[in-house]
């Protein structure tokens, strides 16, 4: 039976709404911050996705280290808000639910909802590991989001 549990977190960075959606939407700019992933490979889009990754993590248990990949996938994209899904074997979901917002002074607020779904035996781990991924990521989002218009804009 499959277990599933929600956390969030909100990003504050100095850039504009548009730039700071097409960069969060490009699975390699988040590759080079997330302190688990090794290698985001962008693959034709899959049916029902804007766009698709493949991405590998390193993960750990105890002493042992090991790979994991698995199909990303693009949802919606609209002018405020990104929704991406994450799949991998057996049966483990994390759904990512992203909305930017303008703030005064040049700022965006980002605020992110990630849903984890998995079996069971593997929920407990799969969510430590989510939200202490996600949790570098958001230290790390702020400083790197570029500030002004996206390339070729």
């Amino acid at each position: 039976m499959p277990r599933q549990d929600s956390f969030s977190y909100t990003v504050q960075a100095r850039s504009e709404p548009r730039v700071a959606l097409r960069w969060l939407a490009d699975l390699t700019c988040q590759g080079e911050l997330h302190p688990l992933i090794v290698r985001v490979r962008q693959e034709p889009p899959r049916p029902g996705a804007l766009a698709s990754w493949t991405v590998t993590d390193r993960l750990a248990w105890g002493p042992f280290r090991f790979p994991a990949s698995y199909a990303v996938d693009t949802l919606e994209m609209s002018a405020r808000s990104l929704v991406m899904r994450a799949r991998q074997w057996p049966a483990t979901t994390v759904l990512n639910r992203t909305t930017i917002e303008a703030e005064a002074d040049g700022l965006v607020r980002i605020d992110v909802e990630i849903t984890l779904s998995a079996p069971a035996p593997l929920f407990r781990y799969a969510f430590r590991q989510a939200r202490a991924a996600h949790l570098v990521l958001a230290a790390r989002l702020g400083p790197a989001l570029p500030a002004g218009p996206a390339e070729g804009q």
